[in-house]
């Protein structure tokens, strides 16, 4: 779904002698520069691990929490069309997490560490998904335009130098994009609708704005490792490039089906492409994404109980599973 959103990358430590091997590195920027993946048994620097640790976890978190804000409205979604479309939609995002989850670990981190650094805390998913779905069309929303933010950040992401994660997104893209144009219907529906449908989307578009302008991360100037990772094909766009791609795309076709978005400040640089807003409260982002949203505790108390009311299911396939190995001759 997600792509993750905002990816921290301020901590990132050098190895513990503090130097790589200056013959090998070399070499595998010379790869990347060339266009080649590089696979997981290929030589790499502790700190492309590490970050690409973080960024693929992350993402598969984003992927499991950001399923349940919509799962909430599968019984009350209206009609059964619409409750049989978003539940296949929240079983492709646990498939996308599970996918991420088997590229991490190709990097040398077992799945249940993620799981425990994800309910303890350590480990962050995307800010937007601690917030409330209090309506249908807040559901809607964000199967059109957070899905959308994904997108963006998928497909740039698809084109990265670690082979694992680049093939993990392109199969995700291909699902995402039917998302996008449930989410769409849904929202063309509702904004073409009666009165009462208008007013709640609108409010909906209002409400998640600022989640959406923080999708993306902070402005640039903010990060000191981007140059790097960038160079190295981790991340192949700059925070303010996507979320101008981002903008161009989906700002037009928001007002197209007649939504206010409610920013009288936002307008675009029609010479340099980049888009202007008003100041989206950068401390609450940090707030929220470090625990402190409104719905932080909600959504890891859920994922707690999946994990802990789930660990028999678990237990009993690991013991059929190796019940039934045939040894090798």
């Amino acid at each position: 779904m997600y792509g993750g959103g905002y990816i921290q990358d301020d901590d990132i430590k050098q190895p513990s002698n503090g130097q790589e091997d200056p013959r090998l590195l070399a070499e595998f920027e010379a790869r990347i520069n060339a266009g080649e993946k590089i696979e997981p048994d290929d030589w790499m620097p502790a700190e492309y691990r590490k970050q690409l640790i973080r960024m693929i976890e992350q993402h598969a978190h984003s992927e499991i929490i950001g399923a349940l804000p919509e799962g909430t409205w599968i019984t009350r979604a209206p009609g059964f069309k619409r409750k049989m479309a978003l539940m296949a939609k929240v079983q492709d995002e646990i498939g996308h997490a599970q996918l991420l989850y088997s590229a991490a670990e190709t990097l040398g981190k077992p799945r249940e560490e993620m799981i425990n650094d994800l309910l303890s805390g350590k480990s962050k998913y995307s800010n937007v998904f601690n917030y409330p779905t209090p309506t249908w069309a807040d559901s809607c929303i964000i199967t059109w335009l957070i899905d959308a933010a994904a997108i963006v950040n998928q497909v740039i992401n698809s084109k990265g130098s670690y082979g694992p994660y680049c093939r993990a997104l392109e199969r995700i893209c291909y699902e995402e994009s039917f998302h996008l144009k449930l989410g769409h219907d849904c929202i063309v529906e509702l904004a073409t609708g009666t009165p009462a449908q208008r007013k709640l989307v609108q409010a909906a578009l209002e409400r998640w704005w600022k989640p959406i302008i923080h999708f993306f991360g902070p402005p640039d100037k903010t990060s000191v490792h981007s140059e790097k990772l960038m160079r190295w094909k981790v991340k192949m766009a700059s925070n303010d490039d996507m979320r101008n791609q981002y903008l161009s795309t989906y700002v037009p076709k928001i007002k197209e089906l007649g939504l206010v978005i409610p920013d009288p400040d936002l307008k675009k640089d029609e010479a340099t492409g980049s888009w202007t807003y008003s100041d989206p409260d950068w401390d609450e982002f940090f707030r929220v994404i470090n625990g402190d949203g409104p719905c932080n505790e909600e959504r890891l108390a859920v994922r707690k109980w999946a994990e802990d009311n789930g660990k028999w299911v678990r237990n009993a396939l690991q013991k059929a599973s190796d019940k039934y190995v045939v040894p090798l001759a």
